[in-house]
């Protein structure tokens, strides 16, 4: 759509296409460039808007990426879902969820900006209802993992937990900036040594699959 185009929007239905406009322009960006390299700047452009006009959407550009944080959470969570239905096992359910998180590449640099970058600079009620969200889909699958495992619900919920938060600890380290790049190709031992995104996480959560029942409190 033109900047003139963009103009003239008056309807609510112009509106939310310059909504969607918007999203999409920040969602290509930060495939293309990585999450922490988009500016607002570069978003307006895209989509032919002064920043001013972006703010009118969006508070800010944390709150763009927080929306579409949220909206990776959500298809995240319908995949993981839809893949744990019928599966038992823990080794299914720590594939299911390491293959999932694997397979999504601006999920992953979304969850390694949220707490450092996208969860600051917002309002209020972005945060509550993007942290509304995660829980949601966070409680759902931690469900789905208890019924196709030996964990209790809090279990299923911890395990699905960690399995985000180490997919955004990986993720930067998967994809080291260039200066870094150049050092693993020059020196194969720190190569070597880097953790590798989706063996990582897989070993990982086997391991605290194993180890939360032998930790977990006797019933009185």
């Amino acid at each position: 759509m033109t900047r003139s185009a963009f103009v003239r929007a008056r309807r609510p239905e112009h509106k939310q296409q310059r909504r969607e406009a918007i999203l999409a322009a920040a969602r290509e960006l930060a495939l293309t460039s990585g999450v922490r390299n988009v500016s607002l700047g570069a978003v307006a452009d895209a989509v032919g808007l002064a920043k001013s006009n972006i703010v009118r959407y969006f508070g800010t550009r944390e709150e763009i990426y927080l929306i579409l944080a949220a909206e990776e959470w959500q298809q995240w969570g319908e995949a993981t879902s839809a893949r744990l239905r019928g599966r038992t096992g823990t080794d299914e359910v720590v594939l299911a969820l390491s293959e999932t998180l694997a397979d999504r590449q601006l999920f992953c640099d979304l969850l390694s900006n949220t707490t450092t970058s996208l969860e600051h600079n917002v309002s209020v009620e972005a945060a509550r209802t993007f942290k509304r969200g995660i829980h949601e889909v966070l409680a759902g699958v931690g469900t789905q993992v208890a019924r196709a495992t030996e964990l209790t619900e809090a279990e299923g919920h911890e395990l699905v937990t960690a399995a985000t938060g180490l997919a955004a600890l990986l993720y930067p380290i998967a994809h080291p900036s260039a200066a870094l790049a150049e050092v693993y190709a020059q020196d194969p031992d720190l190569a070597a040594a880097c953790p590798q995104f989706l063996p990582t996480l897989v070993r990982t959560l086997r391991a605290l699959a194993a180890g939360l029942p032998a930790i977990r409190p006797p019933q009185e």
